[in-house]
């Protein structure tokens, strides 16, 4: 996925120069992936830190990161997503590891709505890029030192959910590369057997009955 010999390495994109958006760029600078990082302003800011965070890494404006990226990954807080870069995503694949925190975030009806889910929200806003959630369910010291190679006993896995199988199988490579076994759908710090029995168990939370509930009268009010 990373490239080869013969092939360019793969453009990862990170928007978000916080926590997660350097941990994933070290791990992906690891893997051999060429990485441009932003922050919110002016790439200048940053660049000191990215220098000494994520050696390896370019830092760059948000739009410059979308433009010239294979993969985005949307690093930042869920609340945020209105001020990404629209038309440099526009047919990219991008990967939302954002999540409702309302520390950060406030307390929102928008985001914490049953009947839709974050990266739903980030799609009806990027109707035009190709959303995959991924790498939204371990905490940014967690993915650090979890990250391990292929094959190895006790891998943590990476849960990847999209809509597209070419996009989620992209994505999964991704995940991969950077040291977890990806499950396709929904996750937790886990191992990958562990992961699939949760998602076993899933439709008979009480979660899930407060998802489908909502949506079925969202259903039957239309």
């Amino acid at each position: 996925m990373n490239g080869s010999a013969t092939s360019p390495p793969v453009t990862l994109g990170i928007l978000g120069a916080g926590k997660l958006g350097t941990v994933l760029a070290r791990l992906a600078v690891a893997a051999g992936y060429r990485v441009l990082i932003a922050g919110s302003g002016d790439a200048a800011r940053i660049a000191l830190t990215i220098e000494v965070l994520t050696p390896g890494a370019i830092a760059t404006s948000a739009a410059d990161a979308a433009a010239r990226a294979d993969i985005v990954v949307l690093a930042i807080p869920l609340g945020k997503h209105r001020g990404l870069p629209t038309a440099a995503l526009r047919g990219k694949l991008v990967v939302d590891a954002s999540n409702y925190w309302w520390e950060v975030d406030g307390h929102r009806d928008d985001l914490t709505d049953p009947r839709t889910s974050s990266s739903e929200t980030i799609q009806a806003f990027l109707p035009e890029s190709r959303v995959v959630k991924a790498f939204n369910h371990m905490g940014y010291h967690d993915l650090e030192d979890g990250a391990r190679p292929r094959d190895t006993h006790g891998r943590k896995a990476i849960a990847v959910a999209g809509n597209a199988p070419n996009d989620v199988a992209a994505v999964a490579a991704l995940v991969d590369d950077l040291g977890f076994d990806p499950v396709i759908v929904f996750g937790a710090n886990v191992e990958a057997d562990e992961l699939r029995t949760m998602l076993d168990r899933f439709p008979d939370s009480a979660r899930a009955r407060v998802i489908a509930d909502a949506r079925a009268a969202t259903s039957s009010a239309a």
